[in-house]
C-alpha cells in the first residue's frame, strides 16, 4: 500500500520590512472594501526582480511601486492614482502592472511615469485585473478577478497576443488570482482564491483551452494567491489565509510547506539571487518580505517580444 509522505515543514525568515517612513497608518478606499475597514498601512504584492537583483513590489491601497535593493533598503519608484497588484517586465526599462482600478498599466522605471497599456475590452471596464505572466511567444495571460467568488463565479482569464488580439479563455472562475506556466508552456496554473484551489488549464495548439480541471485543493479562510514554478516543474502556491507556501510535485502532493510567522499573509512569490534559488515571499499583513533557500531554481520569466 502506498502511503503519502508527510511534507517537510520549514520556516520562512524575514528579509526586510517596510520602513516606518513609508507606512501610511490611515484609512483607504481599498481597505474599506477589501479589509473590512481596517487600517492597512500597506498591502504588498507583485514581487519581481530586475537583472541587477533589485526586487520591485506593489503597494495596492496607496498606488505605489517600490524597489528593494539587495541589502534590503526600500526606495519609492512611483506613486499614482491606482491600485497596482501583479507586475512583470515588458523590457528592462518598463514594468507592466495589473491595476485593479485602471486595467493594465505600464511604468517607465527611469521617469517613474505610469501610463495606460490596456484599460478596457470592447469599451467595457475590467472587473479588477490581478496577476499576469508572459509565455515564450510573448503572449500575455492575465486574470480579471474583481469581487467574484463562489457567490458569483464570473472571474475571467484573458490572453493578449503580441498582435493585440485579446482572447477570453475562461469566464466562469470564482476569483481568479495568480497565474504561472509549466516549463514547456503547455499548461497554465490558475489560483482560484475564493474556491480555495488551483486549476490546471491546458493550452491547446489552436489557441483554445479544454479539459480545465482542479489540480490542488487547499483550506482555510483565504485560498491560493500568487504562484510560481521551479525548474523541476514543481508548483509553489502562496496561501495567505494559512501563512503558507505549498510546494507541490507533479501529482499536486505537498512535498514542502514553507511557513511564515503567526499572522503572516503570504500573498505572492518571486525567485531571486544569482542562482535564482532564493524564494522571496510578500507578507502583506506586516509589510514585509520573507525568504528561504530552495534546492531548485525558479523558471526564468519571459517578457514581451519585440517590446519598444
Amino acid at each position: 500500500m502506498f502511503l503519502l509522505q508527510a511534507p517537510q515543514v520549514r520556516e520562512l525568515e524575514l528579509f526586510t520590512s517596510m520602513p516606518e517612513s513609508l507606512r501610511r497608518r490611515e484609512r483607504s478606499a481599498w481597505a474599506d472594501a477589501n479589509r473590512g475597514g481596517a487600517i492597512s498601512d500597506s498591502f504588498l504584492e507583485g514581487p519581481v526582480f530586475d537583472a541587477a537583483g533589485n526586487l520591485y513590489v506593489s503597494d495596492i491601497p496607496w498606488g505605489r511601486i517600490l524597489r528593494i535593493d539587495a541589502q534590503g533598503a526600500w526606495h519609492l519608484v512611483a506613486e499614482y492614482d491606482g491600485e497596482p497588484n501583479g507586475m512583470k517586465f515588458l523590457d528592462e526599462r518598463t514594468l507592466l502592472i495589473t491595476d485593479y482600478k485602471n486595467g493594465l498599466m505600464r511604468l517607465d522605471l527611469a521617469s517613474g511615469k505610469v501610463t495606460p497599456f490596456l484599460e478596457r475590452r470592447n469599451s467595457e471596464r475590467f472587473k479588477g485585473v490581478n496577476d499576469l505572466v508572459f509565455d515564450a511567444e510573448g503572449n500575455l495571460y492575465f486574470t480579471d478577478q474583481g469581487q467574484s467568488g463562489l457567490h458569483d463565479p464570473s472571474g475571467r482569464l484573458y490572453r493578449l497576443r503580441p498582435n493585440g488580439q485579446l482572447d477570453l479563455l475562461l469566464a466562469n472562475v470564482p476569483s481568479p488570482n495568480g497565474v504561472a506556466l509549466s516549463p514547456d508552456g503547455r499548461v497554465l496554473y490558475l489560483a482560484v482564491t475564493r474556491g480555495n484551489c488551483v486549476w490546471r488549464v491546458p493550452l491547446l495548439p489552436d489557441g483554445s483551452v479544454a479539459k480545465v480541471s482542479q489540480f490542488f485543493t487547499s483550506y482555510g479562510p483565504s485560498g491560493p494567491d500568487g504562484l510560481a514554478v521551479d525548474a523541476e516543474g514543481r508548483l509553489l502556491v502562496a496561501n495567505p489565509g494559512l501563512g503558507y507556501v505549498w510546494v507541490l510535485n507533479a501529482r499536486a502532493e505537498p512535498v514542502e510547506v514553507l511557513r511564515g510567522a503567526a499572522g503572516s499573509s503570504t500573498t505572492n512569490l518571486a525567485f531571486g539571487g544569482a542562482d535564482r534559488k532564493t524564494l522571496y515571499v510578500t507578507d502583506s499583513t506586516h509589510g514585509s518580505i520573507l525568504r528561504t533557500q530552495m534546492d531548485a531554481p525558479g523558471l526564468a520569466l519571459h517578457a514581451r517580444r519585440n517590446a519598444a
